[in-house]
């Protein structure tokens, strides 16, 4: 599965109101809920959370991905959300985090269209331009964009 197959717009929230790394998680779990790709936030919530419990999904440059592998996913999805507030995360480099990519995995994808999911995010963050563009693009629409040109140039 490629990453363009499944964000778009709509899951895109770049004016997110978080403050804590437990509201943004939730927040972002709302755009999942609203279109429909988990059947159960709560389920979804507490699936996130014993993820992070195995290790920290801060990545580098204020960016973090959390995801959750639940019963309550109803189709692979992911969402981006971005805060002008700082969020303390646990993150590889010691940055606080201003960028969330969420991933929502269906139990029968977390061995193989998780995986390539999650390839292709951290492959695109490896790109500084992309990473900037992230935490500064006020658009949905480019956000989006980032990834399909990237998605299509790895192709």
């Amino acid at each position: 599965m490629d990453i363009t197959k499944i964000l778009t717009v709509k899951h895109v929230k770049l004016n997110m109101v978080a403050t804590t790394k437990a509201e943004a998680i939730e927040e972002l779990t709302d755009l999942l809920w609203k279109e429909g790709a988990i059947s159960s936030r709560e389920d979804f919530i507490s699936d996130v959370w014993k993820r992070e419990e195995q290790g920290s999904t801060g990545f580098e440059n204020h960016i973090a991905i959390p995801h959750g592998k639940s019963s309550a996913v109803n189709h692979t999805a992911l969402v981006i959300g971005r805060t002008d507030n700082d969020i303390p995360w646990e993150s590889l480099d010691g940055s606080d985090i201003r960028c969330i990519i969420l991933f929502a995995v269906r139990l029968e994808d977390q061995n193989t269209t998780h995986i390539r999911l999650l390839t292709q995010v951290a492959s695109a963050l490896a790109d500084e331009e992309i990473v900037d563009q992230l935490l500064k693009e006020k658009d949905p629409q480019n956000i989006v964009n980032l990834f399909s040109q990237y998605a299509e140039a790895e192709c």
